[in-house]
């Protein structure tokens, strides 16, 4: 089978560990064909965006990437909102897809895939959301004039050839249905996933790192990762860590540091011995800590490293929104505010025992909704 993964509506980062880079792999482990399409969106050593030359290259895991520019009918930050792109019908029709996955349900070429639907009815056409209210549509030009008029309107015309929309949050789903009227008996529930490790796996990497963090059994170690931005709420975390009176705590933060919170992040950091901040690490190293972790904290907005977390076994505490409900059955607590954050210390440091049942929940959650194995599988049938 020929897989075809359609990156054009957002960025997309070689050696990452995000969907777009784990469900192509995991294609590819199951024994099919997978091409990349994508925009020259990524993020570079500095963690900001910038921009590729257009191209085909072979990604880590060895599929084709074909990496397309911007059409150039107005300024590059008009077109990078308008999402259309040259070559894009051929590309596809190259290749000669069985099944295609639109990431992004917004994007000017979602009409073009539409079009080779048509002339090609035994293609499946999936689509994918991560828009919801959080991060999109967010001002009044957004929402009104590229959400409203643009987007909605493409969306629509797409519907009839799209199999599925795939909405990766509770959220996103009444996102999608109230920005483009996308109906319920079309989509479909398909959260972003983990990779799933064996328990000698697990094990070797949880010793081997809490040794080289220089951590007790004893130790209770929490792990905050991912932009440690404001809206992550990770000052609050310090705040309420460094409140904290219970010497086996240790918190490690993990991520690039927002220039708005840098000097208060590293006041924090800096008047407590039990905290450590190591920066931005790479997948394999993210997993590692994570393995080592009794504890993953999300008090702020989403991120997918939370579900990533599960995977390998982690207690969360995390932010009480509807799109977290569904990864919250009894491995964890839900985080309404700062005190709740504190609260949370208190009944770790109180109970640390419960950590473990905990950990096992968490591991059965992710196999039940969060394998990338079962999760690639859905897009063969």
């Amino acid at each position: 089978m020929k897989i075809l993964h359609i990156c054009l509506s957002s960025f997309y980062i070689d050696n990452f560990s995000y969907q777009e880079n784990v469900l192509p792999r995991q294609n590819k482990l199951d024994g099919h064909e997978v091409k990349i399409i994508a925009s020259t969106e990524t993020y570079g050593k500095e963690k900001k965006l910038q921009y590729l030359k257009p191209g085909e290259y072979k990604n880590e895991d060895g599929i084709s990437v074909t990496r397309l520019p911007y059409r150039q009918f107005f300024f590059h930050s008009i077109m990078k909102k308008v999402r259309l792109h040259p070559g894009v019908y051929k590309a596809i029709s190259d290749f000669g897809p069985d099944v295609i996955l639109f990431h992004g349900l917004c994007g000017g070429e979602l009409l073009t895939v539409a079009k080779y639907k048509k002339n090609n009815p035994d293609v499946k056409f999936y689509a994918d959301s991560h828009e919801d209210a959080n991060n999109s549509a967010r001002n009044f030009l957004s929402k009104e004039i590229l959400h409203r008029l643009y987007y909605a309107r493409i969306i629509r015309m797409a519907l009839p050839y799209i199999d599925k929309v795939l909405y990766v949050s509770l959220e996103t789903k009444d996102f999608i249905k109230e920005m483009y009227d996308v109906p319920d008996q079309l989509s479909e529930f398909y959260p972003l996933g983990g990779t799933m490790i064996s328990d000698d796996e697990y094990y070797g990497m949880r010793v081997r790192t809490r040794a080289k963090l220089g951590l007790s059994d004893d130790d209770v170690l929490i792990v905050q990762a991912g932009k440690l931005e404001k809206r992550k709420k990770v000052i609050e975390s310090l705040q309420a860590f460094n409140g904290l009176e219970f010497s086996k705590m240790k918190l490690v933060l993990i991520g690039s540091v927002n220039d708005e919170i840098k000097n208060e992040f590293e006041n924090l950091v800096a008047a407590n011995d039990s905290v450590t901040y190591l920066g931005w690490l790479d997948s394999p190293d993210l997993m590692a800590h994570l393995c080592a972790a009794d504890l993953y904290l999300q008090p702020g907005s989403q991120s997918a490293i939370m579900q990533n977390s599960l995977c390998l076994r982690c207690p969360v505490a995390i932010a009480d929104v509807p799109s977290h409900k569904p990864f919250l059955q009894g491995n964890g607590w839900a985080i309404s505010g700062s005190q709740s954050i504190s609260a949370v210390f208190d009944d770790v440091a109180s109970n640390k025992r419960q950590l473990i049942p905990m950990a096992a929940r968490s591991l059965e959650i992710a196999r039940t909704m969060l394998d990338y194995r079962q999760l690639a599988a859905r897009l063969y049938v």
